[in-house]
């Protein structure tokens, strides 16, 4: 068998181990790992570094930036050229796992600003959008939302936003980590469709947790409980004119609040929520990794980017056999399901989920941690998404695995850390099960047309 893969320590004081000399010790981009993309995703296992981030007028500061360091946020990432908080509880007081609780119990608060509103607003408004999106735009109602996906000519998934149909002639796409602005405005200086395409001065928040809906009614009146799964309204909190969408980035219940002319009235809408929120427990959080993985919901450019397919990604449900008109992408992706459906895969590796074993992850993975098979120690594929799940006592994963290892069942070995592992230096056991984790409040439309055996159309 191959030389044991060697894991840094997960420990964020710890400096990255000195890099051992050999192909089989640290750096794993040679192409042991048939990742089957153009540029590779860094497996090298550095584990975390000691670095600051500088704040800097070259990234955005969100207009409730300030009001996140005020709730006591203490670390943060860059997301759609915005810095985006990532954690207020400290680690001594259980971080992202005690927050998770808040979700799951009572009723939290996300500054999500970092999800950029663009508006496509003009006569050719659903025409325009119906192009690069994979899904049918006309059936998306005014006062609807939708979770879609925008591919480039080869298939791959672009972005994965919200999509709001505000009017008969006016989206807004409520855009994951991808600058798609630039994407759509070049899309159209070809096409020539009668559309503005901008960004706008709204800025959401998220509301999420069982107590949501108590909250929201706090907020709005009793106008929440006619909003439905994916839809929207138009009201006021504090005065101040709003959408309102019963969505959000977790398998719970959940609402946004999109706030128009943000910049000038952060201040006025968030504290009215916390204020608000003191009835119910409220507690700000970052947004839920844990719950969102245990709900299948996928993070961009961590579980999938613009070099993979909807197919391979557990988003087959999002490319429609009966939708008539061209989109980006439309060709490539139905020659990649004829392929499939064919029994000759056109991808090497395919995104599951895994139960393994391990103590607890209790934070967010510094690597793509390895996966092998249980004959050799080679790595053949990779985590992107790893958590511990307090609701199902196991740790759990997405994570990408060799086509003919994908099936429910499978049993694999991931190399964790050795804070994580059960025996330093050793693999844990790990089995392909299926995805969601657990079921979601407001199952999504994989999960509907999976229960009620059909097709997407």
């Amino acid at each position: 068998m191959a030389a044991t893969p060697s894991i840094a320590t997960t420990q964020s004081d710890t400096p990255a181990p000195e890099q051992p000399d050999g192909p089989d010790a640290l750096n794993h981009n040679y192409p042991t790992v048939d990742q089957g993309r153009t540029v590779p995703v860094n497996l090298r296992q550095s584990g975390p570094t000691p670095v600051e981030m500088l704040i800097s007028t070259r990234i955005r500061k969100s207009p409730y930036w300030h009001l996140s360091v005020e709730s006591g946020a203490w670390r943060a990432e860059v997301y759609n050229r915005t810095y985006h908080p990532r954690g207020y509880v400290s680690r001594d007081d259980g971080a992202a796992l005690t927050e998770h609780q808040s979700v799951v119990n009572d009723v939290t608060l996300w500054n999500v600003a970092v999800e950029r509103q663009i508006q496509v607003k003009g006569p050719d408004a659903e025409a325009f959008v119906n192009y690069v999106i994979t899904r049918q735009a006309k059936k998306i109602s005014p006062m609807h939302a939708r979770y879609v996906i925008l591919c480039n000519e080869a298939g791959g998934v672009l972005n994965d936003p919200v999509l709001l149909r505000i009017s008969e002639d006016e989206f807004w796409f409520s855009l994951s980590d991808s600058d798609l602005m630039l994407w759509l405005q070049g899309v159209n200086v070809g096409k020539g469709y009668d559309v503005a395409i901008q960004e706008i001065d709204v800025c959401p928040v998220q509301i999420q947790g069982p107590k949501s809906e108590a909250l929201m009614r706090d907020l709005i009146g009793p106008m929440v409980s006619d909003i439905p799964n994916y839809g929207l309204a138009a009201a006021e909190v504090a005065g101040l004119p709003v959408i309102v969408s019963q969505t959000g980035f977790t398998g719970e219940k959940g609402y946004e609040i999109y706030l128009y002319d943000a910049t000038l009235h952060a201040e006025q809408m968030w504290y009215a929520i916390l204020a608000a929120g003191e009835a119910h427990n409220l507690r700000v959080i970052a947004p839920a990794h844990p719950r969102r993985v245990q709900a299948g919901i996928l993070s961009w450019g961590q579980d999938l980017d613009a070099e993979t397919s909807p197919l391979q990604t557990n988003l087959a449900y999002q490319v429609p056999r009966m939708k008539e008109e061209d989109y980006i992408g439309k060709a490539a992706l139905e020659a990649q399901r004829e392929q499939l459906e064919a029994g000759n895969p056109p991808f090497s590796q395919m995104l599951v989920g895994l139960r393994l074993g391990g103590k607890p992850i209790t934070d967010y993975a510094p690597d793509f941690w390895l996966v092998s098979t249980v004959e050799s120690d080679d790595p053949v594929g990779y985590l992107t998404s790893p958590w511990f799940s307090p609701e199902l006592d196991t740790n759990i994963a997405l994570g990408y695995v060799p086509f003919g290892l994908s099936g429910v069942g499978t049993e694999l070995r991931v190399w964790l850390p050795n804070e994580y592992a059960e025996t330093p230096g050793q693999p844990v056991g790990a089995t392909v099960v299926e995805v969601p984790f657990r079921p979601s409040v407001n199952p999504n439309t994989r999960e509907v047309l999976k229960e009620e055996g059909q097709a997407f159309l």
